[in-house]
């Protein structure tokens, strides 16, 4: 207090308390304008001044840790936030990101439903819930918030992410019906034209994928998921050429895309330009590695052009990663059986028979190299397991019988003394089949009693989506505290980048 005196007569002055949010208006500025160097200069001012005490500087402070990565110390800040104002569900939703981007989910659920508690009509903290469930694998958990989040209002992301659980799911007709209740809700996103075109390209639904596809390129001409969506059903289709002019759109956008290389590769197989094929697809390889369709496309490229050991090498390496698919042991055996190995070759044809249940070249096959060892029971015996498939597959197939594959098998059974009556019907186009024919290739190999090691390779590529994740926070046009965005989480299901379907046989 300070008492003055003027003309005999007393006066008070208040004292000059510090405004907590006297800079907050500079605060939101700076960040907003992403001037992040001024905006925490002025923030460690406003600290100083009011020892600790304004809420918005700290709020802004951990929001752009979190950008810079500081997810730990972002939390912290977060907490002190929660703390200062415990009423604010902004506060809590913000605690619960950074716990969400820390890996804590069960953690980030339980911030996320106290602050549900404090606005329960909030579709955000629904949506983010649902996120949280999907990470730890509760979708029935996930599927009812995110159903509670379209209910308090529709957005894009929450059908995005429900779309998702039941592709996880494996469940495309519902994933289907998600995303088309999206598109009738926003007609104009591409994102979900793209997506719906890619599930019906998946399920062999081509009218209705180049029609969804063909929106998107009618609102975005440069969508390079679209494009290369249309190239992989001209290359399913065999139009090599026109399938090669759109992969030439799509790498002017995005030159390092393993699917693109791959898909490039698969159409100079196609047009039996094996060098350049390999080229592409080990190109594909150097930028996926990891990818074992890739590898798979490899060792079928090598194994047509006898290139055995080669093969082999690429062949080892899908299994690795694919140790559960028929084929690839079947390709295996195949390149053993030219390098002389019949005993690893019968090891990986009695691996493959155990796996594939449905593809009757598996059979043939291991028929025709027991047959060639003088092995004449088994080889009956697997030649009678291909009768029994060839049977079923008389009505309902994915796989289309090369001619002269057919005349192997019939040379077979009168040399088993079983007839030469097999009937190997084309089976009926399905039209959800997800195995389509896109290039045939044949190559001689190693002289043997009944005939030589072949590859007919059957190569389908189709198009990849490659997603972009947002994070962060980003500014309002009032000053108001930046909001939390919704959730979303890192692994996709979308279509298959590539996929490679073999046949192979021995005469």
């Amino acid at each position: 207090m300070i008492w003055s005196t003027r003309n005999s007569a007393y006066t008070f002055t208040a004292p000059e308390f510090p405004i907590l949010e006297k800079q907050n208006w500079l605060i939101h500025l700076y960040y907003i304008q992403k001037d992040y160097e001024a905006c925490k200069a002025v923030i460690k001012e406003q600290l100083q001044e009011t020892h600790g005490l304004c809420e918005y500087a700290i709020y802004v402070q951990a929001l752009i840790f979190r950008l810079e990565g500081n997810i730990q110390e972002s939390l912290r800040l977060f907490q002190m936030c929660a703390f200062l104002s415990p009423q604010c569900a902004d506060n809590l939703k913000q605690v619960a990101r950074s716990l969400f981007l820390l890996g804590k989910h069960k953690a980030a659920i339980e911030v996320y439903n106290e602050a549900a508690k404090l606005n329960q009509k909030d579709w955000e903290i629904c949506h983010n819930l649902g996120v949280c469930y999907i990470y730890l694998k509760q979708f029935d958990k996930a599927q009812d918030q995110l159903h509670n989040a379209l209910h308090l209002n529709r957005h894009d992301l929450t059908y995005i992410m429900l779309g998702k659980i039941f592709l996880l799911k494996g469940d495309l007709d519902k994933a289907i019906e998600i995303y088309k209740k999206a598109v009738e809700f926003s007609p104009e996103n591409t994102e979900l034209l793209t997506t719906l075109g890619l599930l019906y390209l998946q399920l062999g639904i081509y009218q209705k994928a180049f029609e969804h596809l063909g929106n998107t390129l009618t609102y975005d001409p440069t969508n390079y998921k679209a494009i290369l969506a249309a190239g992989s059903m001209m290359q399913t289709h065999g139009d090599f050429d026109v399938a090669l002019t759109k992969y030439k759109v799509v790498a002017c956008a995005v030159i390092e895309s393993p699917p693109l290389w791959n898909n490039i590769g698969m159409c100079f197989f196609g047009k039996k330009k094996y060098v350049a094929a390999i080229s592409c697809l080990k190109r594909a390889n150097y930028l996926a590695p990891l990818d074992w369709k890739i590898l798979y496309n490899l060792g079928l490229v090598h194994l047509t052009m006898q290139q055995y050991a080669s093969a082999f090498h690429f062949l080892s390496a899908a299994i690795n990663f694919q140790p559960k698919m028929g084929e690839l042991y079947m390709l295996l055996a195949v390149a053993l059986t030219n390098l002389e190995d019949s005993e690893n070759a019968k090891r990986a044809y009695e691996e493959a028979v155990r796996l594939d249940k449905c593809n009757p070249l598996v059979n043939l096959n291991y028929a025709v190299l027991l047959y060639n060892q003088g092995e004449k029971r088994d080889a009956l015996a697997q030649y009678q397991e291909m009768e029994k498939k060839v049977n079923l597959l008389k009505y309902s197939s994915s796989l289309e019988f090369d001619p002269e594959m057919v005349e192997v098998a019939q040379k077979l059974g009168a040399a088993l003394q079983v007839g030469e009556a097999l009937v190997w019907t084309k089976p009926v186009k399905d039209p959800k089949s997800k195995h389509q024919t896109a290039s045939t290739s044949k190559a001689a190999g190693f002289q043997q009693p009944l005939g030589s090691n072949q590859a007919l390779g059957q190569a389908m590529s189709s198009a990849a989506t490659c997603r972009k994740l947002s994070s962060g926070a980003g500014g309002t046009s009032q000053l108001t505290k930046p909001p939390s965005l919704p959730l979303e989480p890192e692994p996709t299901v979308e279509a298959q980048p590539t996929e490679a379907s073999a046949q192979t046989r021995e005469k």
